[in-house]
């Protein structure tokens, strides 16, 4: 028997008790009227007093576990608000400061540029290089800002629910995301996709990123093949989106979805390290969940949920 049918059945059980003795007791008093004869009055007494002694202690115990859960439900309420005030400062902070650090960003890399084009027959190589590497970097640090952004965008945009075509999404994506797979072989397989119910902007961003990492992956692959299908469950439906790309080791599948975390070198492969957080925080406003399986050298898949409307 489940623990919780087992709860059940002692709470059952614990009022049962009382009422029980109290039936046995009228029983008895009525049978032995029927013969002329009868228990004790003090005796009666005294057991009835019983009987509502165990009743009132029941009765107080209840009481008092209910005056406990109240209480816990009230400073979990507080600490809930707590915590949302503390994310509601972190993601203003997080927009404040991604906001203040485009402008120096881009005075390097303008000053960059213009110092290569103003000054190339006065630098040699090495500082060419030198002057390249420093635009290089702050271009990443540039696409880490709006990576950030988008994070907290995700967590702060009011979301509007709509019906959502998402064979349809899908194809625009790809076809939006063909010029990052240009000399390249992708075959993009699109099975059953049943419609969503959903923020069309937010799933939107969810399946870009995940159709994106599966272009970024399978790079190493001469025929690159992309699958994203889905399944109906009984109280929402899970859709995939699968390759037969790096894959990666399941012993670090709880880092798949953690900021700024990645499974693979930079010198492998870029990124931030951000875009799986941001399908996390998407997924889970929806009320959904999202997991990854994979292997070395095998491919990804990842899945995430929507609830039925």
């Amino acid at each position: 028997m489940p623990v919780i049918s087992k709860s059940i059945w002692r709470r059952k059980r614990t009022w049962f008790a009382p009422i029980f003795l109290a039936a046995i007791l009228i029983f008895i008093q009525l049978f032995y009227q029927r013969f002329g004869a009868s228990f004790s009055d003090s005796y009666y007494q005294l057991v009835m007093i019983m009987f509502i002694a165990i009743v009132i202690a029941f009765l107080g115990e209840r009481i008092e576990k209910v005056r406990i859960l109240n209480e816990m439900n009230e400073n979990l309420k507080k600490e809930s608000e707590k915590l949302e005030d503390a994310n509601k400062e972190l993601e203003a902070f997080a927009y404040s400061v991604s906001h203040d650090l485009r402008v120096p960003l881009r005075a390097i890399d303008g000053f960059s540029r213009i110092v290569i084009e103003d000054y190339e027959d006065k630098l040699d190589d090495e500082g060419k290089r030198l002057l390249n590497v420093v635009r290089e970097n702050t271009q990443k640090m540039g696409q880490l800002i709006d990576d950030i952004l988008l994070l907290s965008r995700a967590g702060r945009q009011e979301m509007r629910i709509s019906p959502i075509d998402m064979e349809s999404l899908v194809k625009n994506i790809f076809e939006e995301l063909k010029p990052s797979m240009e000399d390249r072989d992708v075959q993009l397989e699109i099975k059953s996709l049943p419609q969503a119910y959903g923020d069309r902007t937010l799933i939107t961003q969810v399946l870009t990123n995940l159709i994106s990492n599966s272009i970024k992956f399978t790079r190493i692959r001469e025929n690159a093949v992309i699958e994203v299908g889905a399944k109906k469950e009984k109280d929402e439906n899970i859709y995939y989106v699968k390759d037969n790309g790096a894959g990666f080791d399941m012993k670090y599948v709880n880092k798949l979805f953690g900021l700024f975390q990645r499974l693979h070198g930079v010198d492998e492969f870029e990124g931030t390290g951000v875009g799986l957080s941001i399908v996390q925080r998407i997924i889970r406003r929806h009320g959904g969940r999202v997991w990854g399986e994979g292997k070395i050298d095998n491919g990804a898949t990842i899945y995430f949920t929507l609830p039925k409307p």
